[in-house]
This record gives C-alpha cells, sequence and structure tokens, in this order.
C-alpha cells in the first residue's frame, strides 16, 4: 500500500514520490545519504536506536531526497499538490510551506523510527493538508479506538488520555531535532517552515491537550443526544 505525492512548481518543474506505508531501514540506501542523516548528527534526545545497529536515523534517510529536491525555495511559493492515497485523490493549489508539511508528515510517520512510528495508524488513513483542528481530532479518535479495544481484550484503558500527552511530548523532541537537522542543511526557508508548523501541532498536543479538545467540543457536540 503506498501514497503518491506530486508538486508541481509550474509546468515544466514537478516533483514526484511515492511513499510505501509498510517499509523498514534500508541500509544501502543510507550508505549513500548525506552526512546529515547520520544517527550522531543531531540525534534525537529520547532516541532509543544504537549506533552500532543504526548507522544512520532512518526517518532522516527517508527524507533526505525531499529537503534536497526544495533546499532554497521559499516557503511562500504557490505550488500544486496532487496526493493519491488507496482511497481517493486530492488536488490543491498551496504554499510550499503547506504542500511539504503534508508530505514530509506521511513520511516520518512510515519510516523506521520507532517513535514516528506511533502515528502510523494516522498516516494509514492519511488526510493531506489537515487543519490543526482536524489534526486534532484525528489524533484522539484513534487514540481513543485504541483504548476501547485496550479495555474489550482486557488490558489498561487510559481514558483521561495521558498517554496521548505522553506521545506528543516524545515527538516534540523528535522535531526539535529534526528542525536542528533541516536547519544545518538548508540555504532557503520552505523546509524549515514546513517542520516549524508540524512542530507546533504538535506542542499544542503537549501543552494544552484541554484547550485544543474544547475546540473541537462543538463540532463533536453538534449532533445533541443523537449518539446516547
Amino acid at each position: 500500500m503506498a501514497i503518491e505525492y506530486r508538486i508541481s512548481l509550474n509546468d515544466l518543474h514537478e516533483f514526484s514520490y511515492r511513499i510505501e506505508l509498510d517499509r523498514e531501514y534500508d541500509p544501502e540506501g543510507a550508505s549513500v545519504a548525506p552526512k546529515w542523516t547520520r544517527l550522531e548528527h543531531q540525534q534525537c534526545s529520547n532516541c532509543p536506536l544504537s549506533r552500532e545497529a543504526y548507522s544512520h536515523c532512518p526517518a532522516a534517510v527517508d527524507l533526505h531526497r525531499v529537503i534536497e529536491d526544495f533546499q532554497g525555495l521559499p516557503a511562500f511559493k504557490k505550488v500544486q499538490v496532487w496526493v493519491r492515497t488507496p482511497e481517493r485523490e486530492y488536488t490543491k493549489q498551496v504554499g510550499l510551506e503547506e504542500g511539504l508539511r503534508a508530505l514530509l508528515g506521511v513520511i516520518m510517520a512510515t519510516s523506521a523510527c520507532p517513535v514516528l512510528g506511533k502515528l502510523k495508524p494516522m498516516a494509514q488513513q492519511h488526510l493531506p493538508f489537515a487543519s490543526n483542528q482536524e489534526f486534532i481530532l484525528r489524533a484522539v479518535s484513534l487514540y481513543l479506538a485504541r483504548q476501547y479495544f485496550n479495555f474489550r481484550e482486557g488490558r489498561h484503558a487510559d481514558w483521561e488520555l495521558k498517554g496521548l500527552v505522553r506521545l506528543f511530548q516524545q515527538l516534540q523532541l523528535v522535531n526539535q531535532a529534526f528542525w536542528q537537522r533541516i536547519h544545518d542543511t538548508c540555504e532557503g526557508d520552505s523546509n524549515l517552515k514546513a517542520f516549524l508548523t508540524f512542530f507546533s501541532m504538535a506542542s499544542s498536543m503537549t501543552y494544552s491537550l484541554e484547550t485544543q479538545l474544547q475546540k473541537v467540543r462543538p463540532l463533536v457536540m453538534s449532533a445533541g443526544e443523537g449518539f446516547d
């Protein structure tokens, strides 16, 4: 199963990517990846991988082509983005920053990084160009669905979402380290801004989950007593 992205700068310049949702660490790809993808370069403070087993950061190896393709381009540049998931197609004219945020997000969530891999259920139901409200609603919904199955199968169920906050605290550390990785190699600002917006969405789940939940409450409760 794969997700395809096509980003068109104009009629002559187009970049295409195919992201396989089930993939493993690629030692051969790592061996030819740039130096900034090595595991020890700006390694995440919460990285569980050992340098003996992984010479390079799995997510950075997966990302480097995209980073290099758009290095030096301004974040505000308008591009046409086409996305095909197994279920449907999307197309939208957006700023490069927004298009890259969607692409980088799905690549990171499906990488062999054990921390980012916690987002794989969201990637399997990929929604490009998601708003902050959609991001929160999807993350909370998937987490609560997992807790329901934990409850049904006799395991502890975290209905207070404490584990979700801890997850996004870990993701925030990864985002910070990746921002520094990209900062070290980028000449322009498009990749940096794409990571900053992705970082801000994760931060909102860490510091103000209750505030974010109150923002989506009207939508969730709009059916009144209909679901009781």
